[in-house]
């Protein structure tokens, strides 16, 4: 199925049913009174994270969703029935919006999770609600509201704990392919990945985390040249960021300084956020060079990074380096969700 990461769609809430207008009429009853039913109130719009799907392609082709209608009220006090709710199931990781505010209306991130994306219409009051003392034959009802539409923009994130950044061919793709299940295509010309890979990393029997990788990144993908651009914001529920770099590229003119530069800086053109975010450095590749040409390209990229944070040197087609790589990963991530320790009160007082 093709990946699919935005949808525009357009939905419509069930109006509410109207009440009814009615009087008793029965034999040796003349003066029944009224028994005018209330309307059925309108069926609501909802969307519903499901781990069943990963792409948001079965809203490519349809566009348009309604719920149900509440029916009007009848007489003998007989109240319309309510509409039918329509449930949508998305992704999990679906962020919708208001198209036509930019309001963002709420985030699916776990399984199961429900949102309410269009209220329906309430009910309509038949003639009985209108009864009193002075009062007695009421001859008014009152109409069911119109359910809410709007265009709903829905954008999928990935959920993943590591992310994978870097220029087209640094290796992105081999890595998550020797470390996980995932087959992303892997080839000997940019741009082989077009759409967000996810795959497993399992440490051990009872530890694993979640990478993902996006096409690569090129210079001016902020102003929009190439692919990457446009999936970096698959990247923000991740934890940390993998920037990759190819420490033996193709082009033996390639400033391989200038172009981790390069790719920083049109992270911070994008989400300042993102920039901040945790970020290792990891040398690809290394099985291409001699050792000491990978500790000298090594030495010229912290340098020239002004790099204080980790780096690694891999070869995921030797696997070289993978496995302390991971190790160190699920290290961090485990130390990222373990609560901070508190001081106890009477050991601070000793």
């Amino acid at each position: 199925m093709k990946f699919v990461d935005e949808a525009l769609i357009r939905i419509a809430a069930g109006n509410g049913g109207s009440g009814c207008v009615s009087f008793r009429r029965e034999k040796y009853i003349p003066k029944g009174g009224p028994d005018g039913g209330d309307g059925g109130d309108g069926g609501s719009v909802f969307l519903e994270a499901t781990d069943n799907l990963n792409t948001l392609a079965d809203f490519r082709y349809q566009s348009f969703f309604g719920a149900g209608n509440g029916q009007s009220g009848m007489g003998k006090n007989c109240t319309g029935k309510g509409g039918d709710d329509l449930v949508l199931p998305v992704p999990v990781g679906t962020v919708a919006y208001d198209a036509d505010t930019g309001e963002q209306l709420g985030d699916l991130t776990h399984h199961g999770q429900r949102m309410l994306v269009a209220q329906g219409g309430f009910h309509g009051l038949g003639n009985t609600r209108f009864k009193s003392s002075i009062n007695r034959t009421p001859r008014q009802s009152t109409p069911g509201s119109d359910g809410e539409r709007r265009r709903l923009r829905m954008e999928l994130k990935v959920m993943a704990d590591i992310g994978l950044l870097g220029y087209p061919n640094a290796g992105k793709s081999t890595l998550i392919r020797s470390v996980s299940a995932a087959k992303p295509k892997v080839a000997d010309y940019p741009f082989t990945t077009l759409h967000p890979n996810l795959g497993v990393v399992r440490v051990d029997a009872m530890r694993s985390f979640v990478m993902a990788d996006i096409p690569g990144l090129i210079e001016g993908a902020a102003e929009g040249a190439g692919l990457g651009i446009r999936f970096l914001k698959h990247l923000a529920r991740t934890r940390l960021l993998l920037h990759l770099v190819d420490i033996a590229p193709p082009d033996p003119e390639a400033d391989i300084v200038r172009d981790a530069r390069a790719l920083v800086g049109e992270l911070a053109r994008f989400s300042p956020d993102l920039l901040e975010r945790e970020r290792w450095l990891v040398l690809t590749k290394t099985d291409l060079l001699a050792p000491e040409t990978v500790a000298e390209r090594k030495q010229a990229l912290i340098e020239g990074l002004k790099w204080d944070g980790p780096v690694f040197d891999i070869s995921a087609l030797t696997d070289v380096g993978l496995r302390p790589l991971i190790g160190r990963i699920m290290d961090r991530l485990e130390a990222i969700d373990r609560p901070p320790v508190v001081a106890d009160d009477d050991e601070d007082e000793a």
